[in-house]
């Protein structure tokens, strides 16, 4: 509800041509974040691969890696919903793979979480692809980041090896390595993060002469791609 409330907001001011200042949506997210953490899903450590001992973290690394996790896939989807049809098919892959790896993992509640993740995604796709006729906005967008993000720590990261670890972040590929890039890109040049600009993949891809259906395709393809290796990961650390 914290996030619908801030995204309907940050679209009302768009529709007005406004930007809406990002501190409010920064700390609403990080409120978001913290309810989850204390509610009782949280990373709290991982498998010693030589002990096969279970390392728990320190609270406070717990807490500080599970709002960044958190608020980071938040921001990732949020920053991926560029083009028609782009955050809603990025989220179905990557909901898709948590849900094979959760039910290999014997996770049935998180199975159940992605399966219907996946299968609202992909029903909204329906509307959303080019020409689209229903658009997320901010509050849709961040909406599937959190939960992809919510799904994979109480999935994926719960009980995990060293390995097992980048098995979400593969799952979540496409959407977190473009926008490491940016974010490193307008660190560099000394650019505010949340500052909009045309320097995501598929703004890239576009300047290339690519057509929106041949950019997105093609991101699906390489989100696939992410999603198999981290299945394979599973495979291979099982």
């Amino acid at each position: 509800m914290l996030l619908l409330t801030i995204g309907t907001l940050d679209d009302w001011y768009k529709t007005r041509g406004k930007d809406f200042p990002a501190l409010p949506k920064f700390i609403v997210q990080v409120m978001a974040a913290a309810i989850v953490f204390f509610s009782g899903i949280a990373f709290e450590g991982f498998i010693n691969p030589f002990t096969s001992e279970f390392i728990h973290l320190p609270y406070m690394l717990q807490f500080i890696l599970t709002i960044a996790w958190i608020f980071g896939v938040t921001t990732v989807i949020n920053f991926s919903d560029g083009m028609d049809g782009l955050a809603g098919g990025l989220s179905t892959i990557s909901s898709a793979t948590l849900f094979i790896v959760a039910l290999a993992m014997g996770q049935t509640e998180s199975a159940i979480m992605a399966i219907i993740l996946a299968g609202s995604a992909l029903a909204y796709l329906r509307y959303n692809k080019p020409p689209a006729r229903v658009f997320m906005g901010d509050a849709g967008a961040t909406f599937l980041g959190f939960i992809l993000s919510v799904i994979a720590l109480d999935g994926a990261f719960k009980q995990a090896t060293v390995l097992s670890l980048f098995i979400p972040i593969l799952a979540l590929g496409v959407p977190i390595f473009d926008n490491l890039f940016v974010v490193f890109k307008r660190l560099i040049q000394k650019k505010p993060i949340y500052k909009a600009d045309a320097t995501q993949i598929h703004y890239r891809l576009l300047h290339t002469g690519l057509k929106p259906v041949q950019v997105i395709s093609f991101l699906f393809l390489i989100s696939a791609c992410f999603s198999l290796s981290s299945i394979i990961l599973l495979l291979i650390d099982s």
